[in-house]
């Protein structure tokens, strides 16, 4: 929830009372920790090469993008990743459908190569390499391609569906008008073609739309979209297979993930504080929160420990200081007496200053008189000195 919210809950029930920007910092802290966290199980995942877990019959693997608000007025793409179990089909609406159980959802705001790395915890995690089969339904990006060439090349790529339908829907609209009858009949009997029988008879019956009005450009942008992607439409072998064939679980993953906490009126990101704000979003919505926080109060203890051993290392590395001997010291000649009395009013205060310093320099000694002093030649002078140097204290 927003900032402001949960230190109004904070209030409400637990009595914890902590301003905004407390709240904010100690998120941000939290978040960037999990962050590292999972960053340093990709590390041992790749030194180790420990087998991955057994994964389901059948996996989903789907990816996607959605645009986050950032401080200056720029949108930047927040890439995740859901996984899920395939479950049977059932019958909805008057056909089957395939839905998909035990989500996990990885979100971040990075490149697609980096995205792609820094996945490949949770990939491990829930055994997408050792899943007996695994199909990956995307919008058909070329980033999202990228990905699954590096997580599991041999998966089944689909299409999404809906977004195939969206195309072939824009050619049509753009013959005989939006939402014109004639369109709606047409568009019908394609996409039923489409679903059930493949993509051949679809994409012949769109070029010939393209040959037919060379006048209309956007025809041949959508043709050239669905023709480039004819082999991630085996729409009637998924659903003999149990297959799904849209990817509403990743553009549910989306708005839950990402859009729910990032998108509110209002909100701008500063970039750096994005990644640690979707790392507790994937431990929250993947039911993971008692392990993250787990992990994450192991992480702070063993950052400590590590600052404290380098302190150590530092000390001892440190050359010692060598003792001081009176050998070792510089002879310098002990501090003559100013030979000019003391005014008894300074002209300035300066004057002041100086004269003060400098007694402060000398080192101050208990005063005797001297041999020749007139005091030690006066009878009673002379028994006083005698009496308080000699003889014993009446407090001893």
């Amino acid at each position: 929830m927003p900032f402001e919210r949960a230190v109004e809950s904070l209030a409400d029930t637990l009595r914890v009372w902590v301003s905004e920007p407390t709240a904010r910092r100690q998120t941000q802290k939290w978040g960037a920790a999990y962050v590292d966290v999972q960053q340093e199980e990709v590390q041992r995942i790749m030194q180790e090469l420990s087998p991955a877990p057994m994964g389901p019959e059948k996996m989903l693997l789907s990816v996607d993008g959605a645009m986050v608000p950032l401080v200056g007025g720029e949108w930047a793409e927040v890439k995740t990743l859901v996984l899920g179990e395939i479950d049977e089909p059932v019958w909805e609406g008057g056909e089957w459908k395939v839905h998909a159980s035990e989500l996990s959802y990885f979100s971040r705001l990075m490149e697609a190569e980096a995205f792609s790395q820094a996945a490949l915890g949770e990939v491990h995690r829930r055994g997408v390499e050792s899943a007996s089969q695994v199909v990956a339904v995307t919008d058909g990006a070329e980033w999202e391609q990228g990905f699954i060439d590096d997580q599991r090349e041999d998966a089944v790529r689909v299409l999404d569906f809906p977004h195939a339908a969206e195309y072939v829907a824009q050619m049509g609209s753009a013959v005989w008008g939006e939402q014109t009858p004639r369109t709606q009949e047409w568009l019908s009997k394609q996409l039923h073609t489409l679903k059930h029988e493949g993509p051949t008879d679809v994409l012949a019956a769109l070029r010939t739309l393209v040959q037919d009005r060379p006048d209309v450009p956007e025809l041949g942008a959508s043709l050239a979209y669905l023709e480039k992607r004819e082999a991630q439409m085996p729409y009637p072998r998924c659903l003999a297979q149990g297959w799904p064939i849209g990817s509403g679980s990743v553009e549910s993953g989306n708005k839950v993930v990402v859009e729910a906490r990032l998108k509110g009126a209002g909100m701008h990101w500063a970039r750096a504080h994005v990644n640690p704000m979707l790392a507790l979003r994937n431990a929250l919505c993947n039911g993971r929160w008692p392990e993250a926080c787990s992990q994450i109060l192991t992480h702070h203890h063993l950052q400590r420990q590590r600052m404290h051993q380098l302190r150590r290392e530092r000390r001892l590395a440190a050359p010692a200081t060598p003792p001081v001997s009176s050998e070792t010291l510089p002879c310098t000649p002990p501090v003559a007496a100013p030979t000019q009395p003391r005014a008894s009013r300074p002209d300035s205060l300066a004057h002041t200053h100086t004269l003060g310093a400098l007694d402060s320099a000398i080192p101050r000694q208990r005063w005797r008189p001297g041999p020749d002093h007139p005091w030690r030649h006066s009878p009673i002078g002379k028994a006083r000195y005698r009496q308080r140097s000699h003889a014993p204290s009446a407090r001893n």
